[in-house]
């Protein structure tokens, strides 16, 4: 592909899910021993270490806290965060609503949509993993495209934006320039398939043997949406 994307971003903030931005990352790592020109920023609207503990737990989201945690430095707010190919939107209980509204957490989505909706008309692709796809969808830009979702969240956060073609039952969803991913590992495998899509299944296929990872090839091949799409024919 032409005009190869190169420098991608990754959204952070209080109560992202870990594996939501390692995953794909791990991912991007591998590839950029092998495409020159790579680099990534880390972006948040402040730059604290932000952890995988949101600052207040969203108790309606039927989860007991974590009693461990980790924390990643961004290198980059909002106002500094240079150009970008591809932007990352990783999910996390940092998302919900920590008052039990069953709606989205203001205090950190709010933030991020400004960015996003900023960034997207230069941006080249948008992805998102897990409930990150609840984050956009408050853009509008999923209006009326394909998205999936972490199924755990299934009764929430269609509610957050009913315009979006919700899919009960996909890996990862691809619409244009925006590729979602269902819950948590998925990323890992909508990772795999955009790295394909870009630079080929023989680089995509390199390293996930080097990561000794068996990627999902086919999005619609999700066997988590099983219970989730029998429930919603």
């Amino acid at each position: 592909m032409k005009n190869q994307p190169r420098r991608y971003g990754v959204i952070l903030y209080d109560g992202f899910q870990l594996i939501d931005v390692c995953g794909p990352l791990d991912v991007l790592n591998s590839l950029s021993a092998r495409v020159p020109g790579i680099s990534l920023s880390l972006i948040a609207e402040d730059t604290s270490p932000k952890s995988t503990i949101p600052k207040e737990w969203p108790a309606n989201m039927g989860m007991s806290p974590f009693s461990t945690s980790q924390t990643l430095q961004p290198t980059h707010d909002f106002k500094t965060a240079p150009e970008l190919d591809v932007l990352i939107v990783p999910g996390g209980m940092g998302s919900f609503d920590p008052a039990r509204t069953g709606k989205p957490n203001p205090a950190v989505v709010d933030p991020i949509v400004e960015f996003v909706r900023d960034r997207y008309p230069k941006l080249k692709y948008l992805l998102t993993v897990c409930t990150g796809s609840g984050i956009v969808s408050q853009t509008g830009l999923l209006d009326g495209k394909r998205a999936t979702l972490f199924k755990g969240a299934w009764e929430v956060i269609p509610k957050w934006r009913p315009q979006v073609q919700w899919q009960p039952r996909a890996r990862w969803t691809e619409e244009g320039n925006i590729w979602t991913s269902s819950g948590v590992s998925s990323g890992i495998d909508l990772m795999f398939a955009f790295v394909k899509h870009i630079h080929g299944d023989e680089i995509a296929q390199d390293i996930s043997v080097w990561m000794e990872y068996s990627r999902q090839l086919n999005p619609d091949d999700d066997p988590f949406g099983i219970t989730v799409a029998e429930e919603h024919k």
